[in-house]
C-alpha cells in the first residue's frame, strides 16, 4: 500500500497543542483498509490519536474540528473543497488556524 506525504501547518496558538512545532510533515496510507480514499477526515482523526497526548477536545469535536478552527486545504478553505470529505492527494498542505483568543 503506498503512503500520501502530507504537510500539515497548526498556527493561531494551535501550535501549543503540538509541543510548540507548528510544522509537520506526516505519511497517510493513500487508501483507507475499506479500499476507499483516505480524505481529510481520517486525517483529522490520525492528528487527534497519534500527534495529540492531551486537551484533543480543543482540536477535535464529536467527529469534526472543533468551531473557531479554519481549515485551509492547499491554501483555499476547506468549505470549497467538500470539507471532511475531501480526498488526500500526494504533497496537500493541511493548515488549521485557531481564530479564537483570550483577552
Amino acid at each position: 500500500m503506498t503512503d500520501l506525504t502530507i504537510h500539515v501547518e497548526f498556527s493561531g496558538g494551535m501550535e501549543l497543542l503540538f509541543n510548540n512545532v507548528s510544522k509537520h510533515t506526516l505519511q497517510i496510507p493513500a487508501k483507507q483498509s475499506s479500499g476507499e480514499p483516505s480524505r481529510l477526515q481520517e486525517l483529522i482523526f490520525y492528528i487527534r490519536d497519534k500527534m495529540m497526548t492531551e486537551k484533543q477536545d480543543l482540536f477535535v469535536e464529536k467527529d469534526t474540528v472543533r468551531p473557531g478552527i479554519l481549515v485551509l486545504i492547499n491554501n483555499v478553505d476547506w468549505e470549497l473543497c467538500d470539507e471532511l470529505d475531501y480526498e488526500l492527494e500526494d504533497k496537500d498542505e493541511i493548515v488549521f488556524i485557531s481564530t479564537l483568543h483570550g483577552g
